[in-house]
């Protein structure tokens, strides 16, 4: 990102270098924690093109998906048109930590909430426990580093482990369970078709 530009002209630019950026399905990490959960009312932070969002909502969730990129929910807005579900997802631009989606939501999810450019990620965080209803869950993935063999552009860059990620949230004692805390590894395939290994974190934890 360049001095002169903000983080919605950085990510619409992304967004903008190729018609598709990521692979269209729902994180696999996500779909194990979220499969056994009873639909309810979701928000998405950071939804991208709105994978998470579509299988949610295909599942029965209404679901509030949010984003910094207008391109990102414009092409997502399609792809939940395409698949019939539109009418249950409110697609809502935020550049969080200025501005947060209002309500109370049975799911929070913040999946690789990680940004080259400025973002209070804490107290974003922060925000999304907020946002739990009573008994509900929040489910944060977040990545433990760059993709192996890729330039570190941003070593002052911190990748929280879970204990870290926990500890941050400054939740009050006795309100929240946690239900899982574990760093793990997972494949990915890159644009260019070579496989690698990511070290990535789950924190799970439900408000009581």
């Amino acid at each position: 990102m360049t001095t002169e530009q903000l983080p919605d002209e950085h990510w619409n630019a992304f967004y903008t270098e190729h018609e598709q950026i990521w692979s269209g399905k729902p994180n696999a990490a996500f779909v194990d924690e979220v499969s056994g959960l009873t639909p309810g009312r979701a928000l998405d932070l950071g939804c991208g093109e709105g994978a998470d969002a579509i299988w949610l909502a295909e599942r029965g969730w209404t679901v509030t998906a949010v984003d910094i990129s207008t391109v990102a929910l414009g092409r997502a807005a399609g792809h939940a048109k395409a698949a019939g579900v539109d009418d249950r997802i409110d697609w809502q631009q935020h550049e969080l930590g200025k501005s947060f989606p209002e309500g109370e939501f049975d799911l929070v999810s913040a999946q690789f909430l990680h940004s080259k450019t400025e973002l209070a990620r804490e107290e974003i965080l922060r925000s999304a426990a907020a946002a739990v209803a009573r008994g509900g869950v929040l489910l944060i993935e977040g990545h433990l580093g760059f993709p192996p063999g890729e330039p570190n552009p941003h070593p002052e860059m911190h990748f929280p482990e879970p204990d870290e990620v926990i500890e941050s949230l400054a939740l009050p004692e006795g309100e929240w369970d946690t239900l899982v805390s574990r760093a793990h590894d997972r494949a990915q395939v890159l644009r260019d078709g070579v496989p690698i290994n990511r070290r990535d974190s789950t924190v799970k934890l439900r408000r009581r």
